[in-house]
């Protein structure tokens, strides 16, 4: 048995259904809509986050039936990882995905659930729900370009 974490001996497709699981700090960035330049493929991230976003806490109040009310949700799995290009940067699929270590206020590195917040990455409190607004307003809600 190896002294080091799962995700630095494991590849993504090696790891059990927990371990990739734990793999999400919990920063709900994922939950933000996008949208793609249909010109040039690029894809550009707004506040504008899925309705069943609890900003409170950065999770999906709908998590195991997610795909039956929002069928355009993306389940991440371990065979997508060469598409992982519009993740945000802080993302640790991302992150492992392209071969770079987790940052340190990964939960996963400082054990406390609570430093994906601390550290600001997540939308804690921040954006607005998709269901308050049109999709003809997300373009003005843009915030960074993936």
């Amino acid at each position: 048995m190896s002294s080091q974490p799962f995700w630095q001996v494991k590849k993504l497709g090696e790891m059990t259904r927990q371990e990739w699981e734990s793999l999400c700090d919990g920063c709900a960035l994922c939950c933000l809509h996008k949208l793609e330049d249909e010109d040039t493929g690029d894809v550009y991230y707004t506040d504008v986050h899925c309705r069943y976003m609890d900003t409170s806490n950065c999770r999906c109040t709908v998590y195991t039936e997610r795909n039956k009310k929002v069928p355009e949700c993306v389940w991440l799995t371990p065979e997508q990882a060469h598409q992982f290009f519009w993740l945000p940067p802080t993302c640790a699929y991302r992150l492992l995905a392209e071969g770079k270590p987790l940052f340190d206020w990964h939960p996963l590195v400082s054990g406390d659930p609570d430093s994906v917040h601390q550290a600001g990455v997540s939308i804690r409190g921040k954006g607005i729900a998709d269901d308050k607004l049109s999709e003809d307003e997300w373009q003005d809600r843009i915030i960074w370009k993936a």
